[in-house]
């Protein structure tokens, strides 16, 4: 089970960080992303990395700007979000796939587990 928390409303220029828990430990070779929802469009990628390695992966969107990390000891992922923008409003999501990244993609059918999505706001 994937916990997403953090969202919420923001200025333009603003920052959120928001954490994903796992409610077990995630093996190393995990792929885990954030996946966005926003309004009008399909999901798109923001940014995943697999568990146990240290090579992390962006949408273009958000390169420069957002910044995935993990927190081994707490079963957390979180994303960093700084000079949000408008167009970053949306759902955004936790999900987990059981192979690595270079493996799955962005492709939403790949990931096998998905969070509730926590709202991010940015007006």
């Amino acid at each position: 089970q994937l916990v997403e928390s953090g969202g919420g409303s923001v200025l333009p220029g603003g920052s959120l960080r928001l954490s994903c828990k796992a409610s077990a430990y995630i093996p190393v070779g995990y792929c885990l992303a954030w996946i966005r929802q926003v309004s009008g469009k399909n999901r798109e990628g923001v940014a995943r990395l697999t568990a146990g390695w240290t090579v992390t992966g962006y949408g273009d969107p958000v390169k420069g700007r957002f910044t995935i990390s993990r927190d081994n000891a707490k079963n957390t992922v979180y994303l960093q979000m700084n000079s949000l923008k408008p167009e970053d409003t949306g759902i955004y999501y936790c999900a987990a796939a059981r192979k690595a990244c270079g493996s799955v993609g962005w492709i939403e059918g790949s990931f096998e587990h998905w969070g509730q999505g926590t709202q991010v706001t940015v007006s």
